[in-house]
């Protein structure tokens, strides 16, 4: 369960095994089809306010923070960005990263990847109060904005690559480290508590909500 290979699964649907991406060292251009190719060649526009990995997998590799950090640009799979590269970035400062982009762009996929609730657990483990507190922090961030995304009619998507240990890690087997929440706000959803997606079923279910063609496989039982 580690960082790159798993935001490598979530935006392509693609396992590190078969992506190639199987540590967090691995620095190259995804050879894979993401959620940003799918919707780009659909003619539609995209944006992420991410850690710089992101803009590495899927724009530009290696990353320049000069070059990179802000990207304007039609042509790439991520047209429109706000990239950081330091795991203490504020959440805060995060999401009116992605506000900034969605007012500006009124992109149809926006990708919002906050840090502090990883960072946290790095330094402290799982089970402190300072992994929780980052964990609330990170909700009342999302509260600033969320009503906002639905009024404008974006189906949001809330989850994590992974979770975390005692031991301040989370590249093992435990089910704390590999069983990650998904919350779904919007009018698309079934809201089926049956309903089980797989983190390599994101992608695809992400594309059926875009109204996009695409070969991946996705949770049917999420969606209406």
């Amino acid at each position: 369960a580690l960082s790159r290979p798993l935001y490598e699964c979530i935006l392509t649907g693609v396992v590190p095994i078969d992506s190639g991406i199987v540590h967090n060292n691995v620095t190259r251009l995804s050879n894979q089809r993401s959620i940003f190719h799918y919707a780009t060649q659909a003619g539609l526009s995209t944006a992420a306010a991410a850690y710089h990995w992101v803009s590495e997998l899927y724009n530009t590799s290696p990353f320049v923070a000069g070059r990179d950090r802000h990207t304007d640009n039609p042509d790439l799979p991520i047209q429109y960005g706000h990239f950081y590269w330091n795991d203490h970035y504020p959440d805060s400062h995060l999401f009116a990263d992605a506000e900034h982009l969605r007012q500006r762009y009124l992109p149809n996929f926006l990708l919002v990847h906050p840090m502090n609730i990883d960072d946290a657990g790095h330094k402290h483990g799982l089970d402190t109060p300072q992994y929780r507190n980052s964990a609330r922090s990170a909700d009342i961030n999302l509260a600033v904005y969320l009503q906002a995304w639905l009024d404008a009619g974006y189906q949001v998507l809330v989850t994590s690559d992974h979770g975390m240990n005692n031991d301040r890690s989370h590249n093992g087997l435990l089910a704390e480290e590999r069983e990650v929440p998904l919350f779904v706000l919007g009018d698309s959803f079934s809201f089926d508590p049956a309903a089980a997606p797989r983190q390599t079923e994101l992608c695809g279910t992400i594309c059926q909500l875009l109204g996009i063609d695409h070969d991946k496989p996705y949770c049917q039982e999420l969606l209406k």
